[in-house]
C-alpha cells in the first residue's frame, strides 16, 4: 500500500540531546552550499547519524561540501605556509558557522584510480606484510622484502614490468583473411583500397594482391606482418615497407589509449589486448620471487587465493620471529572477509572494483585503527550489498561508534536507517525544491514527522499477483567465467527478470559476460562516461543540438555561437567556466574563471535569449525546468526520458564528473529508452534512489517491458526482487562457494520454496507488517 501523499514540507523535528553541553554537538548554523537554503541544525558528536532524503535533496552537500570539507580545510591550515603551497586550495563552504568539527575521514566510493599496478593488496597493506612474512619465513631465501615486490626492480618480472600483462595484437582484426589486397583485406584505419599506406604494402612485391590472405605461405605471412624495415619503390620514389605489426605496435601501443579519437580509438579497442605475461603467468613476479615458498605455496598463489582461503592459510602459520606482522596480517584479512569481501582475491587490480567494493576496501583500513573522537563519513555503504551482508556493514558502523567516534553516513536504505541514533532528513524535493531540514530526531519521531522518508520507511511492495508471459528465451550454456561453475539457465525475453545472490555469487559474470555482449542489448550500468570536463548532460544526451538550433533561430545568429567547446565560448577559460591549475602531484585546483564568472560563453553570446533567459541561464536550469521551457521536439522528448528516469533534479550544464553511479546510470537509461523490441540489462538501478523514489523505478521498468522490451536487472532491493516476472538466484555463497544458480522462477515460488539467502530475506520483507 503506498503511503498517503501529506505535505512533506514540515516543521523540522529536533531530538532532546542528553549531551552535558554544547561540545558534544556539531553545531551548523546557516549552511547554504549548493541547494541548501540556510540549513541549521546540531549533530549528536559519537554517535551514529543517517542522513536521508530524496536524491539532490542535498545530502551530500550538507555533509560532505560543508561538513568534511570545512574540517579538511582547517586541517590543512595547521601546516606550514611552505607545505600549503603544495596543497590544494579549499575554499571555505558557504555557511555562517561550524563549531565543534573533528577531524574527518571521508570513505566514499569513488573508485580507486586506474594505475593497473594498484591491486586489493597493495591497497590495504595487506601484500606488504605478506611480502616481509616470505622474507623471513619462506625457503629459499631470495632477499628482503623488496625481492617479493611487483613494483620494484628486484622483484617483478623482467618481461611484463610487474604489471602481469602484456600487449597482444589481434591479428584477424588486422585483416580479413578471406579476402585479397585488392578486395580491402586490410582492417586498420587509413589502409583502405589504393591508400599510401596500401600501396607501400602492395609495391613491395612480397605478395600478390590477388591472392586470398589465408592463401600466403608462411614465408609471405611472416614477411607481412613481422619483416623488419626496407626500402621499396613506388613510381619515382622510395619509400619504407615493414611489416604491419611492429607498425601498429608504434603506432597504437605508444599513444595514450585515452587520447585517441574515433575510428583510432575504436581499432585499438579492438585490436590491442592485453593477454597474460607469458614469462610469469600473470603474476606480475620474477622467477626468485616465485621460487620460495611457504609449506609449498608461493607468493602468487597466495595473492591469487580467495581472501577468505588465504586467511585461513596465513592462520596456520607459526613463527615467533613475524609474530607481529603474522597477528596484524590476520587481523586485516578477517577484517575483510567480516565486512564481506572474502570472496576478492589480493591480486585483483583497484581499478576493476565496483563503487561499494572501493568503499569497503577503504574501510578496511579504519577498522583497526588506535584513533578515536574522528568523524567518519561514508556515502551510501550499503551500495552492491545483498541484505545478507548489510548487517555485518551495520555492525561495523556500529563498532566505528563504539570506539568513540562520530559517524555520519548519507543512506537510503531502511535497513540501515533504523540503527541510528539520529537521523537528519533534508528535502522536501530535489534541487531548488529541496535544501531545506524536515527532520532531525530520532527513529519514532522520524516515522511519526510526516515527511516523505517518514512515510515511505515501512513501505512494501507486494508480489506480483500475475507474471507476464516470456515470448522466448535468451540460453546461457556452460558458463564458466570467474567463478561460474559450468552454468546452463534460459533468461525469458520479453518480461521483467531480476538477476540477485549474495556479492560475489557470480551476478555480473553471467549477465556481463554472457549477454551484455549480444546483438541488440544496451547495457546501462554505473561505470564512468567517457568525455572531459567539457561534457554535461546537455552535450551527453544531445539535448544542447535542438536548444542551440532555437536560440539561433530566435537571434538570427549562427547555432555554433551557442556551443561552448566553438567560438562563442569564454576565450579565457575556454567555455568550461572554470580555470585549472596543474599542481603535478596534486590534485588540479579549480577557480571560477574572472573573465566570464563561470558562465562560459562571451559577453555577446550572453546577450542573446531564448523565452527571456540567455543560453548560460539555460545549462544552469535542472531538468524539471527546462521541460518546462522546451516542451515539443527533441528537445521535449530527451527532457521528458531524462525526468522519467528520475534525474530532472541534475543541471543541464553539470559537468558529468559530479554525477553519482547511479545518476550515470540513468542518464544511459533515458538515452536509450526511445528503442523498443530490444534487451536491456541494468546494474543495481535502485543505487542512489529514496524510498519513495524506487516506485518511480519499478514503474520505468514496467512501461519498457509493457513497450516490448527485455529487461534484465541485477539487484539486491527487495522491492525490485519482489515486482519481477522471472528471478534467477546465484549462490549459494560469494567467490568459490557460489557460482551456482540455486533457483528459477516467480518470486511467489522463491518466497514459498526456496532455502537461500535471498528468500529468507524476501520472505521477511514482504512477510513485514
Amino acid at each position: 500500500m503506498v503511503p498517503s501523499q501529506q505535505d512533506s514540507s514540515v516543521h523540522p523535528r529536533r531530538s532532546d540531546h542528553t549531551a552535558a553541553d554544547s561540545h558534544d554537538l556539531i553545531q551548523v548554523r546557516d549552511a547554504r552550499e549548493n541547494n541548501l537554503t540556510g540549513v541549521s541544525l546540531d549533530i549528536p558528536k559519537r554517535r551514529l547519524t543517517v542522513f536521508t532524503g530524496v536524491s539532490g535533496s542535498g545530502k551530500s552537500s550538507l555533509v560532505f561540501d560543508t561538513i568534511a570539507a570545512e574540517s579538511r580545510r582547517l586541517i590543512n591550515e595547521t601546516y606550514t605556509a611552505f607545505l600549503q603551497g603544495f596543497m590544494p586550495s579549499l575554499s571555505r563552504p558557504d555557511v555562517d558557522a561550524l563549531r565543534n568539527l573533528s577531524a574527518a575521514i571521508i570513505v566514499d566510493q569513488e573508485r580507486m584510480g586506474a594505475n593497473a599496478r594498484s591491486t586489493v593488496g597493495t591497497a590495504t597493506d595487506t601484500y606488504t606484510m605478506l611480502r616481509i612474512v616470505f622474507s623471513r619465513v619462506a625457503t629459499p631465501y631470495v632477499g628482503p622484502a623488496f625481492a617479493f615486490s611487483f613494483n620494484t626492480p628486484q622483484g617483478m618480472c623482467p618481461v611484463c614490468e610487474g604489471l602481469g600483462k602484456v600487449s597482444d595484437i589481434d591479428v584477424d582484426e588486422l585483416v580479413d583473411r578471406d579476402l585479397s589486397l585488392n578486395e580491402g583485406a586490410l582492417k586498420l584505419p587509413g589502409y583502405g583500397v589504393d591508400t599510401w599506406p596500401w600501396q607501400i604494402i602492395v609495391a613491395s612485391g612480397f605478395f600478390d594482391p590477388d591472392v586470398k590472405m589465408r592463401d600466403y605461405t608462411p614465408e609471405q605471412w611472416a614477411d607481412f606482418l613481422d619483416k623488419p624495415p626496407v626500402k621499396v619503390k613506388l613510381g619515382a620514389n622510395n619509400f619504407t615497407y615493414e611489416g604491419l605489426v611492429p607498425r601498429v605496435r608504434r603506432q597504437y601501443l605508444g599513444k595514450d589509449r585515452e587520447s585517441m579519437k574515433g575510428q583510432a580509438r575504436a581499432f585499438a579497442d579492438r585490436a590491442v589486448k592485453l593477454a597474460p605475461c607469458p614469462d610469469c603467468a600473470g603474476s606480475r613476479l620474477n622467477e626468485a620471487a616465485r621460487s620460495a615458498t611457504i609449506d609449498g605455496v608461493d607468493i602468487a598463489r597466495c595473492s591469487a587465493m580467495q581472501i577468505s582461503d588465504l586467511a585461513e592459510f596465513i592462520g596456520g602459520i607459526r613463527n615467533a620471529s613475524v609474530g607481529p606482522i603474522l597477528d596484524n596480517l590476520r587481523e586485516t584479512l578477517d577484517s575483510l572477509v567480516e565486512i564481506g569481501l572474502g570472496y576478492l582475491s589480493l591480486d585483483r587490480e583497484s581499478s576493476t572494483l565496483s563503487g561499494g567494493e572501493a568503499q569497503r576496501v577503504k574501510m578496511v583500513r579504519h577498522l583497526n585503527s588506535s584513533l578515536t573522537d574522528v568523524t567518519y563519513v561514508f556515502d551510501e555503504p550499503t551500495a552492491g550489498l545483498h541484505p545478507h551482508d548489510i548487517q555485518r556493514m551495520n555492525d561495523l558502523l556500529l563498532q566505528l561508534r563504539d570506539k568513540g567516534n562520530t559517524v555520519l553516513v548519507v543512506e537510503h536504505k531502511p535497513e540501515t536507517i533504523q540503527i541510528a541514533d539520529h537521523v537528519v532528513d533534508l528535502g522536501p524535493g530535489a534541487g531548488s525544491a529541496g535544501g531545506r531540514l524536515c527532520f532531525a530526531g530520532d527513529l519514532d519521531g522520524l516515522r511519526a514527522s510526516g515527511t516523505l522518508t517518514g512515510r515511505y520507511l515501512d513501505h512494501r511492495v507486494t508480489l506480483r499477483e500475475k507474471v507476464r508471459t516470456p515470448t522466448g528465451q535468451l540460453p546461457i550454456r556452460g558458463a564458466t567465467l570467474h567463478n561460474l561453475r559450468d552454468v546452463s539457465v534460459d533468461i525469458p525475453q520479453g518480461v521483467l527478470s531480476v538477476i540477485t545472490g549474495v556479492a560475489g555469487s557470480g551476478k555480473s559474470s553471467l549477465i556481463h559476460g554472457y549477454v551484455a555482449g549480444l546483438e541488440g542489448v544496451i547495457v546501462a550500468d554505473q561505470s564512468p562516461i567517457r568525455g572531459s570536463r567539457r561534457s554535461n548532460p546537455a552535450t551527453y544526451t544531445g539535448v544542447l543540438d535542438p536548444i542551440r538550433t532555437a536560440f539561433a533561430k530566435a537571434n538570427g545568429v549562427k547555432p555554433g555561437l551557442f556551443s561552448a567547446n566553438s567560438e562563442g565560448a569564454c576565450p579565457a577559460c575556454k567555455g568550461i567556466g572554470l580555470i585549472y591549475t596543474d599542481l603535478a602531484m596534486m590534485a588540479d585546483v579549480a577557480t571560477v574563471c574572472e573573465e566570464c564568472e563561470g558562465k562560459r560563453f562571451t559577453p555577446e553570446v550572453l546577450s542573446y535569449e531564448l523565452h527571456g533567459k540567455n543560453i548560460s541561464e539555460v545549462l544552469a536550469m535542472p531538468v524539471a525546468e527546462a521541460r518546462e521551457v522546451f516542451t515539443t521536439g527533441q528537445a521535449g522528448a530527451i527532457l521528458g526520458r531524462l525526468d522519467a528516469v528520475g534525474l530532472g533534479y541534475i543541471g543541464l550544464g553539470q559537468p558529468l564528473t559530479t554525477l553519482s553511479g547511479g545518476e550515470r546510470q540513468r542518464l544511459k537509461l533515458a538515452i536509450h529508452m526511445a528503442r523498443n523490441g530490444t534487451t536491456y540489462v541494468l546494474d543495481e538501478p535502485t543505487t542512489g534512489l529514496h524510498l519513495a523514489d524506487v516506485d518511480h523505478l519499478l514503474a520505468l521498468l514496467d512501461r519498457l517491458v509493457d513497450d516490448g522490451n527485455t529487461v534484465i536487472v541485477i539487484e539486491h532491493h527487495q522491492a525490485v526482487m519482489a515486482h519481477a516476472d522471472w528471478i534467477i538466484d546465484l549462490g549459494p555463497g560469494a567467490g568459490h562457494d557460489g557460482g551456482q544458480v540455486v533457483f528459477t522462477g516467480t518470486p511467489a515460488d522463491l518466497v514459498g520454496s526456496s532455502k537461500s539467502l535471498t528468500a529468507q530475506h524476501l520472505r521477511m520483507y514482504v512477510d513485514h507488517p
